[in-house]
């Protein structure tokens, strides 16, 4: 079942992941990279199977509250610009793969949980791991208990075919241009929700997450966060988000592959509660289309020649 649509421009190859019934994700590929980059949206997927809207005790309207709407599109130049655009088309509400593989939170499933299963991270105590419980405003997903098998089948079908996908993109750039920088693209709720560490408080534009200088070199950090700054948005670092499990993964600045998390605040491009688009939109994917841009120039000084 899809809850939106998606499209690329006509100079962009589109490269399914997945069956015909059952496409995992997408890239989007430029005629010819020349951007030492990734750009993925792991949170901007809105296609909800029909069993799991059935199993769920709330609406599709409500399913949608974790959906990073419209991510896909504002990095939309990066392609043109001359790097891939990785986007699940799975919801995050189903299984987010911005989390380890086996995140469980054990009282949601009514057999036990093998041993290799982290049940005991701040994700899965907050209700959000790998198959969360809960929406981003903290009502409760399911109507049952899950099975260990059914999530299983999530990681297996959905999960690790977006992670060798994104795995490969970031091989084969850095083997291309001797680095990477994989920018993981999400949005936030203008509002911290009840698990989170700003509970209630109104957030900034923009948060860059580079695990407090650990994933990214921190002359990329800086020169986004001027870009941002330069444009008019407010912009902090690593406060409510420092990082997720890809910045985390794959943000290795010793191996050359460098991860910086960008959080956009949904108040600036779409209406929160009825998940359309404001105008603003067009502005902002303009925007940070000239932050990939910048990236194109500068990356080779900023990373490419240490």
């Amino acid at each position: 079942m899809s809850l939106g649509e998606q499209s690329s421009g006509p100079a962009i190859q589109a490269v399914s992941v997945g069956s015909d019934d059952n496409p995992v994700c997408e890239v989007l590929e430029p005629a010819r990279q020349s951007l030492a980059a990734v750009f993925a949206s792991p949170h901007s997927g809105d296609r909800y199977p029909d069993e799991f809207i059935a199993a769920s005790r709330l609406d599709p309207h409500a399913l949608r509250r974790s959906e990073d709407s419209f991510v896909d599109k504002i990095y939309g130049a990066a392609p043109e610009l001359g790097a891939p655009l990785l986007r699940a088309f799975f919801p995050r509400a189903y299984i987010d793969p911005n989390r380890e593989p086996f995140e469980l939170d054990p009282e949601m499933f009514e057999d036990e949980l093998p041993s290799y299963v982290n049940a005991t991270s701040p994700r899965v105590a907050g209700g959000l791991g790998t198959i969360a419980r809960v929406v981003a405003n903290g009502e409760e997903i399911y109507k049952r208990k899950l099975r260990f098998a059914e999530a299983a089948d999530r990681i297996n079908a959905l999960y690790r075919p977006y992670h060798r996908t994104l795995q490969g993109l970031i091989e084969r750039t850095r083997e291309q241009f001797g680095y990477c920088l994989l920018v993981d693209c999400h949005s936030m709720p203008s509002v911290g929700g009840p698990m989170d560490r700003d509970a209630g408080l109104r957030r900034v534009d923009m948060v860059l997450g580079d695990c407090f200088g650990a994933s990214c070199a921190p002359e990329v950090t800086q020169t986004v966060e001027a870009a941002l700054t330069d444009l008019g948005y407010r912009v902090t670092r690593n406060m409510p988000y420092s990082g997720g499990f890809t910045t985390v993964h794959y943000g290795q600045p010793a191996a050359r592959v460098h991860a910086l998390q960008i959080e956009i605040n949904r108040e600036l491009y779409m209406d929160e509660q009825r998940y359309t688009a404001k105008p603003k939109l067009a502005t902002l994917t303009a925007h940070m289309g000239e932050v990939i841009a910048l990236l194109k120039t500068r990356l080779p000084d900023l990373i490419g020649r240490k």
